[in-house]
């Protein structure tokens, strides 16, 4: 579980169910403030289509499962202690919220589309969701506003020898986000940014500042909630709402998927997580009956509950990742089985760095990979695509 997704917003909109229904897990739920405090993290799982039955075989994951032909491959999941305005200058949790938060690859703002919490997470009515979108990227831009102002004053007090530069001083400020002074120099070239730092004005810097947030934490919205009446025309408004074209948006409901999980688990439905629709397999009461026909009205109408769509829309759509199987080109297998492992790698992953993934010996010795669906040899720098089958030829 190479990649971390985390789950951000202001309290009591629905991430710490948003976690159990994605991960199975039982941390407290509550419709109050900080129900979270320590961060949760958890195993969920993303879905790829197998690549198994295209060899005629049949899988053995190492881990995850496989279910008539999805994969489902684990990523790490993390609630995060819930964010209230001022969070940049250390109100609610806001220190631990940003430290928690700088560990995920790619966040999931979980949004209250029901407009029945206000902007600290207490019960109301009629709240503009747009408001938790605003200052939640606020907050966040805030922050790294701050520490890139420490970057540039950094680099406009101290003596710099001839090769000094501006991107490097601030890819060295900032390097607890894994950026580096190429991409630094590529977002200041974005802005039309003059070399001198002393010639940005505050604007400038704080759109740098949100540049290289958008850049370093990626992130979707997650319109929970969408099973009540006031959410669908939120969503309408919001998601054709010029000023959020730069947000990605998927309708969820964490009690749907929740609950479709739970009776699974206990044989009343039969339901695989991300299905747009389910059956009922059990005997239920009426009043279950009512729940699940509610239930179902929602899947149908939006695809599925939205949880599964967030997590993969997240990682595969926002953050670029691809998944791919360590094969064998001439179809020998060992007495643990074939098509064991699925891993996820980053956008762009070349031969190298995917033997390098499997082992730093394996990628020492490396001498080409091999295709295992075209059986062409390939080199260490070719460019892997989502759902590879490789086979890594290595001296070690």
């Amino acid at each position: 579980m190479s990649y971390k997704i985390g789950l951000v917003g202001k309290p009591s909109v629905g991430k710490s169910s948003f976690f159990n229904a994605a991960t199975m897990n039982d941390v407290p739920e509550g419709a109050y403030p900080f129900t979270t405090i320590d961060p949760s993290v958890g195993e969920a799982y993303v879905r790829v289509p197998c690549a198994a039955p295209e060899f005629d075989e049949t899988c053995t994951p190492s881990v995850g499962t496989c279910n008539e032909g999805t994969r489902f491959v684990p990523v790490k999941l993390v609630d995060v202690a819930g964010l209230i305005p001022g969070a940049h200058e250390g109100k609610g949790l806001g220190n631990q919220f940003l430290t928690d938060l700088n560990e995920a690859d790619v966040l999931v703002h979980i949004v209250d589309f029901s407009g029945q919490t206000d902007i600290e997470g207490e019960p109301t009515e009629d709240h503009d969701p747009r408001e938790d979108i605003d200052f939640l990227e606020a907050e966040l831009d805030m922050w790294y506003l701050e520490i890139l102002e420490k970057g540039i004053q950094r680099f406009e007090t101290k003596y710099h020898g001839a090769e000094a530069t501006i991107e490097e001083e601030l890819a060295e400020q900032m390097s607890a986000f894994r950026t580096n002074k190429d991409e630094i120099k590529q977002i200041i070239l974005s802005e039309g940014l003059e070399w001198a730092p002393e010639a940005w004005d505050r604007d400038d810097r704080a759109a740098l500042a949100r540049e290289i947030r958008k850049r370093t934490k990626p992130m979707i919205v997650a319109a929970n909630k969408m099973d009540t009446d006031t959410a669908a025309t939120n969503w309408t408004e919001i998601t054709t709402d010029p000023a959020y074209e730069h947000l990605t948006f998927v309708p969820t409901s964490a009690h749907a998927e929740k609950a479709l999980k739970t009776a699974a688990e206990s044989g009343v439905v039969d339901y695989t997580a991300g299905e747009d629709s389910f059956s009922i397999t059990g005997a239920v009461s009426e009043q279950q009956r009512e729940g699940l026909a509610t239930i179902k009205e929602f899947v149908e109408s939006y695809g599925g509950t939205g949880v599964q769509q967030a997590l993969e829309t997240a990682l595969f759509d926002e953050l670029g990742c691809i998944a791919i199987f360590p094969g064998s080109a001439n179809g020998r297998s060992d007495e643990k089985g074939v098509f064991r492992d699925c891993f996820i790698l980053p956008e762009n992953a070349t031969t190298e760095g995917f033997a390098y993934h499997l082992h730093s010996d394996i990628g020492d010795g490396l001498l080409h990979g091999i295709d295992c669906r075209t059986k062409r040899q390939v080199g260490a720098d070719h460019k892997l695509e989502h759902r590879d089958v490789i086979e890594i030829i290595s001296t070690n």
